[in-house]
């Protein structure tokens, strides 16, 4: 069984928490340096493109898809 990994984070002035499995932490991790931003700054993009979708399954469909809207 995967344990999911917890990270803080500020999103729109606000402090929040996500849990995801490490392959998936990882792959944002990538999607970051890809991009040459912070990891930070990859949560925000996902956080303000997500719409009703929950944090956590957004930031799973990016990993999945390697990317984020706008990426060229």
């Amino acid at each position: 069984m995967t344990t999911l990994h917890k990270r803080s984070v500020l999103l729109a002035g606000h402090a929040t928490s996500i849990a995801l499995e490490p392959e998936f932490w990882d792959a944002l991790i990538a999607l970051s340096r890809r991009r040459g931003l912070s990891l930070a700054a990859i949560l925000a993009e996902i956080d303000s493109q997500r719409g009703e979708r929950p944090l956590a399954s957004a930031c799973r469909v990016t990993a999945l898809k390697g990317q984020v809207s706008g990426d060229t």
